[in-house]
């Protein structure tokens, strides 16, 4: 064996498979003389032979390792995929939390077995990560907003600068989501989303183009469909909210109003995070600029999508930041659906309560996700990626008066 010479890797490797088993039987004095030989046999800095003999075995490549034994059953993994698929693919620890909830449907739907059944019960996150690594598909997000500054009546709405009384339901984080494609030209589809902080409970409504009255129109829509009183909204600075419309209907509710502070998205974290998971997700980045796309797109916001996100989907909650040294911890409640929350902060005699526990008890939420998945294709073969017509500046101006004279004839306003 050569000692002077350079060495080649083989010989190396095979010189390494000989004393391994020795090294690591023999005592430390032995250790030190074993390690000795070796960094001068094989030309070796010293630290780099304690990495290479304490590193795994150097194996014969024809020596084959035997195959992973899994613990779950591949119906159980099967199983797990198809609550997974129809919920919308949340992430590890929602699914786990969701597993109770839909169980029971799934059994009606599919074939489980009682070991299937307790293996689901008590699969662990991590391993619904592992197990789902092959089948997560990775999402592109394209960031860019439509948000224009309202400047009339902005020092009269004062900014939130503290926290909400967030025990109780009935403060809103509103915001506008655009369907506009690739350009903003011409006149669009834009879904007013809104979420209650304390329950999440999530409402939206679909308005054509960004004019004060329509989103006037869907925030009293949304308003009256609340199983709780609207107590204050919190939108940003556009000038879609901060108008005389919406501060005249606020105060004649008794509804807090304030806004967040310019380019600061944090201050409606809550809503932005909506933003993406309960639209942007669902409707991509195409363009919705017709009647027939709008009515659509309504009908599932007020039927199967509210039910299905209120009901169905459950959520995580920051309930407080621990400061640890220089680290911010944030700690988390367990996922929770907007309608467990709401539950636990009302009386069982709401009639609202009462009325949402009945119809929560007639949903199929397998049902639901395959009507929601109809109705969505329906509604992106509606949608585009350009505007059919383009307009002058004065042709949009003239546009919106007209659809505004147009809706204050219909309210009598």
């Amino acid at each position: 064996m050569q000692t002077g010479g350079i060495m080649r890797q083989e010989l190396k490797m095979e010189y390494l498979k000989k004393i391994y088993s020795r090294y690591h039987s023999s005592t430390k004095a032995d250790k030190n003389k074993i390690l000795d030989e070796f960094c001068e046999v094989c030309n070796y800095n010293r630290k780099y032979a304690i990495r290479k003999i304490n590193g795994r075995h150097p194996r014969d490549p024809a020596i084959k390792r035997k195959p992973k034994e899994y613990k779950y059953l591949k119906q159980t993994i099967t199983a797990l995929e198809l609550i997974w698929e129809a919920a919308g693919y949340p992430w590890s620890s929602r699914l786990k939390s969701m597993i109770p909830l839909w169980l029971p449907w799934a059994k009606k739907h599919y074939t489980i077995y009682p070991e299937v059944e307790q293996q689901l019960l008590k699969i662990s996150s991590a391993t619904i990560d592992r197990r789902l690594k092959d089948k997560k598909d990775n999402i592109r997000k394209r960031i860019y907003t439509t948000t224009k500054p309202g400047y009339l009546l902005k020092h009269q709405i004062p900014i939130r600068t503290g926290l909400w009384d967030v025990k109780i339901p009935g403060f809103m984080e509103i915001d506008l989501v655009a369907h506009c494609g690739t350009t903003t030209e011409g006149n669009f589809i834009n879904s007013l989303n809104c979420v209650d902080i304390h329950t999440t409970w999530t409402e939206t409504r679909a308005i054509m183009g960004r004019g004060q009255r329509p989103a006037l129109a869907a925030m009293e829509e949304i308003r009256n469909s609340l199983p709780f009183e609207l107590k204050g909204i919190d939108p940003d600075n556009d000038y879609v909210f901060i108008n005389q419309h919406i501060k005249n209907f606020c105060d004649k509710n008794k509804i807090q109003f304030t806004r967040s502070r310019p380019y600061k998205k944090d201050d409606n974290a809550h809503i932005e995070q909506k933003n993406w998971t309960h639209v942007r997700k669902i409707f991509g980045y195409l363009r919705y600029d017709s009647e027939p796309a709008l009515k659509a797109m309504n009908d599932l916001y007020c039927n199967e999508l509210r039910w299905f996100q209120n009901f169905f989907q459950p959520s995580v909650k920051l309930i407080e930041k621990v400061r640890v040294g220089s680290r911010l911890k944030r700690v988390y409640d367990g996922p929770r659906t907007p309608f467990e929350r709401l539950c636990e902060c009302s009386s069982n005699n709401d009639p609202k309560i009462i009325e949402l526990k009945q119809t929560f008890e007639k949903l199929d939420p397998f049902q639901l996700s395959k009507t929601i998945d109809k109705k969505i294709q329906a509604i992106h073969n509606m949608g585009t990626t350009k505007i059919k017509t383009k307009r002058t500046f004065e042709e949009r101006i003239y546009a919106d008066l007209k659809q505004d004279l147009a809706y204050a004839r219909y309210t009598n306003l």
